[in-house]
């Protein structure tokens, strides 16, 4: 009979889920990088140099005021990198030029140290995955909604969601020096989804900037949460309950 719906359409229980894929931000979303100080040392390590933590600690606040990847922006970029920190987020010879070229500002009697501060990002080792991480994206796995990984960067990511343990949690990674797209324009966000295959409308952007909510313009929903320290929570669940589901 016309108008008349099939049974299993007209049983059937509406499903809570009120999301398809969640897409999340990488740094100050998902991980965090390493304490300043133990940065330092390590990278100092590196080069066959031992800081005492005094010496480490000032050398750490002038490499990071000078501007570290992952930390506050620089208040000054010098002319002859400026190029490269307009592109630091599109190619990877830009990104570690650019970074380097920075931590070459601050003087240090640590030969190759800025190699080694480099380096420290591009291993697991110089990062620290937020405590709610693990658990989130599991739960969203277990629900059946995919996982995207959105960020503005010029290096691989993926190995270190490997070393963690976290690969098999994430179904895509939209990389913006791969995408050749960065937040917050419409079209990285786009591309993830297009890489789930799902509409944009039935997705969620989670990130810790302004840039993430860029996800709005493409059609996503979006949640910012404010970045947390090395190691914390990070206030992940809020993502659970947006998506529908139970923990």
């Amino acid at each position: 009979m016309h108008g008349v719906p099939d049974a299993a359409e007209s049983t059937a229980p509406p499903s809570r889920r009120q999301v398809d894929a969640v897409l999340f931000d990488f740094h100050g979303t998902l991980a965090q990088v390493e304490d300043p100080v133990a940065w330092v040392t390590a990278a100092a390590a590196a080069c066959g140099t031992e800081l005492d933590r005094g010496k480490a600690t000032i050398l750490a606040d002038r490499l990071v005021t000078a501007g570290r990847a992952g930390g506050p922006l620089p208040r000054r970029v010098p002319i002859h990198l400026a190029e490269h920190w307009a592109d630091r987020d599109l190619y990877e010879h830009s990104h570690r030029a650019a970074y380097t070229g920075l931590a070459e500002t601050v003087s240090t009697d640590v030969e190759g140290l800025a190699d080694a501060l480099y380096d420290r990002l591009l291993g697991p080792d110089g990062w620290l995955p937020y405590a709610d991480t693990l658990p989130t994206l599991r739960i969203l796995k277990d629900a059946g909604v995919k996982v995207a990984v959105v960020s503005n960067i010029g290096f691989d990511i993926r190995p270190h969601f490997a070393a963690w343990g976290l690969d098999a949690l994430v179904d895509a990674f939209a990389l913006s020096y791969e995408v050749g797209r960065t937040k917050p324009d419409p079209a990285i966000f786009l591309r993830a989804c297009g890489m789930l295959a799902v509409d944009p409308e039935r997705t969620l952007m989670v990130g810790d900037s302004p840039a993430d909510a860029g996800a709005v313009q493409a059609g996503c929903a979006a949640l910012v949460l404010p970045a947390a320290e090395p190691g914390r929570a990070n206030g992940l669940g809020a993502t659970l309950a947006l998506a529908g589901c139970e923990v």
